[in-house]
């Protein structure tokens, strides 16, 4: 269903097309506010015919996934949710991703939170540990990195481990996240004897120090049911027209965890439509499903789950609802933490809303502003050396980050580093464009929302000097009354405004502060990821001969003397004047160059 404007606002599936259409305009259907909102906005109807339910569940969740119409329940945000992956190669590595590709890795996820994951592998590494390296693996480097030392890398790099004993951690990790915990205790048992009796005593050791923490992390979880069921458990909470799902993660009779994800677009008019939304969304980007989800209540299409889960698992998957026993004991048990999950949600989301406003309010006095500054644009220039100059416009509405507006620039017109012309070109093509949509050369599309609104407050990342590049476009596009632009040094958290001799200080702990920071660094952060991103396609001979100095024959003679990109970029000055053709002052060009990358990746950590 799209409106008058061509958008897609509502995504949905029948066996029979007529009646489904015609239900939306029953007067039963008018009872529910969501469906009168979605019927008066109908302005024409697009369908697609399929061979199968089973497609037509699977078109139905791409198509909201892409489109993600106003009407339809989904998961709130479009962000990817990060995943734990084990790479596929002979010395696999362990790591975080936000995209699931075919690429022979083994996934586990999707998870909500980047940093419970986070100390979930570091615990991992310290468990099973594995290399986190780029090196060609030969077994026959002189020394091991400091993780060796650290006791959480195994050294295959020096010939500590060959390829089989490596394969035999992995594995041990990889069924300790599928939940057979108690199997993995029993194979680190016999090692240890193994080893015991080989008189491999420095082996053994360290196979008995990771057995007994492993066995303290095993202690710690929670045991559900003596049988060996591998089931996920899903629970719904509602209220002030919010919703929560709760997943417990049951696996060998266990509690291995548990995620919870907020639902927008359905309110709570329906719970079991609310429950369809989300296995539909969750488990088409699952890396597992159990052959068992209990469910809070039926579904009307419970059978064409179970054959789409069917098919993507392999295997049989049964759609439950108990009533009675350790199943209802669990799920009521999810529920109760749906629940909490949802009011404490609830209790924050207000405390944001409060903060936000107060951070306006406060803004808006101390910059001497017209109004609260409901929408803010924040811009930033990325760099290094003068290479693959970028540029990032970040916007925040009411406080909040909205990132379907954000854009990222690639400089085109400026040589060299020259930041204050770089931040010129940006807020120029920026300021072109609403010029254009305003005059009507440009159609105000779904794409162009972002360029045709003003912001109540703009901010440049830096000080006098990129302030007044900023008061200079806006000059040049007739804005400067029309739009407020401020000047944010880092060093003390400046405030610079036009035409004011001295710079602004505000309470380093006030929340007005405190949110343009966080604009700043989201800005930076958003420009410094394009840089990357760009300096990375650009492959390892750029990277080596965008170094003033550097050309094809000296890069060809570092990489002959260190072998790696990773050796060049912790070499010292010393260590790269043995290169031949380096000299003292190009190896200081070198050294300095690594260190400006290494500060860079440092803040967009």
């Amino acid at each position: 269903m799209r409106n008058a404007k061509t958008q897609v606002i509502y995504v949905g599936k029948a066996i029979n097309l007529a009646s489904r259409v015609r239900s939306y305009f029953h007067a039963s259907a008018q009872e529910h506010p969501k469906t009168r909102r979605l019927v008066t906005e109908i302005h024409d109807i697009e369908w697609i015919i399929t061979n199968s339910e089973v497609e037509a569940l699977i078109l139905e969740a791409n198509l909201i996934k892409k489109y993600r119409p106003r009407y339809n329940i989904r998961l709130k945000d479009d962000k990817r949710y990060p995943y734990l992956k084990i790479t596929q190669e002979e010395f696999p590595k362990v790591l975080i991703t936000r995209r699931m590709e075919r690429d022979g890795g083994r996934y586990f996820g999707p998870y909500t939170s980047s940093s419970a994951l986070r100390e979930t592998v570091d615990l991992l590494r310290r468990l099973f540990p594995y290399r986190t390296c780029d090196r060609v693996i030969t077994g026959k480097d002189p020394r091991a990195c400091l993780y060796y030392d650290l006791k959480l890398c195994p050294g295959p790099c020096i010939g500590a481990v060959d390829a089989p004993q490596y394969a035999a951690i992995i594995n041990q990790l990889q069924r300790f996240m599928e939940g057979e915990s108690e199997e993995v205790i029993e194979d680190l048992k016999q090692q240890i004897g193994e080893a015991a009796e080989k008189l491999e005593f420095e082996r053994a050791t360290q196979l008995r120090d990771r057995f007994l923490a492993l066995q303290q992390v095993t202690e710690r979880q929670h045991v559900i049911t003596t049988a060996a069921v591998n089931q996920d458990v899903i629970a719904l909470a509602c209220n002030e027209g919010n919703a929560c799902v709760e997943i417990f993660f049951v696996r060998n009779g266990k509690l291995l965890g548990r995620e919870y994800f907020v639902m927008e677009g359905g309110g709570c008019e329906d719970e079991t439509e609310i429950v369809t939304a989300f296995l539909q969304q969750f488990y088409h980007n699952a890396a597992n499903i159990p052959p068992e989800i209990l469910l809070p209540a039926q579904i009307a299409e419970a059978a064409v789950l179970e054959q789409w889960l069917r098919n993507k698992r392999g295997d049989v998957v049964y759609l439950n609802v108990p009533h009675e026993g350790p199943g209802k004991e669990l799920l009521n048990l999810a529920t109760t933490n749906a629940t909490e999950t949802l009011r404490m949600l609830q209790a924050q989301w207000k405390m944001d809303k409060h903060r936000s406003e107060t951070a306006l309010e406060e803004l808006q006095e101390a910059l001497d502003l017209p109004r609260p500054p409901v929408r803010m644009e924040c811009y930033d220039i990325s760099t290094t050396q003068g290479i693959e100059v970028v540029g990032s416009m970040v916007v925040f509405e009411h406080g909040v980050a909205k990132k379907s507006d954000y854009r990222r620039f690639k400089i085109r017109t400026v040589e060299g580093q020259d930041d204050f012309a770089s931040m010129r070109e940006v807020l120029t093509r920026r300021f072109d464009r609403w010029r254009r949509i305003s005059n009507g050369e440009l159609m105000g599309t779904r794409g162009n929302q972002a360029w045709q609104k003003l912001p109540d407050l703009l901010i440049v990342d830096g000080g006098k000097g990129q302030l007044g590049m900023a008061v200079a476009v806006l000059d040049a596009f007739d804005l400067r009354d029309k739009v407020p632009v401020v000047g944010l040094a880092k060093r003390h958290e400046e405030i610079f405004k036009p035409g004011r001799r001295t710079s602004i200080l505000l309470d380093p702990a006030a929340p007005s502060i405190l949110l343009l920071r966080r604009i700043r660094d989201e800005a930076h952060r958003f420009a410094i990821t394009y840089h990357r991103q760009r300096r990375r396609k650009r492959g390892l001979a750029s990277i080596l001969e965008d170094i003033p100095g550097v050309g094809p024959v000296k890069r060809k003679a570092l990489l002959k003397h260190f072998g790696t990109l990773d050796a060049i970029q912790k070499a010292d000055e010393k260590a790269l004047q043995q290169v031949p053709g380096i000299s003292e002052v190009l190896a200081g060009e070198i050294y300095q160059y690594f260190k400006l990358l290494e500060k860079e990746q440092e803040e967009a950590a």
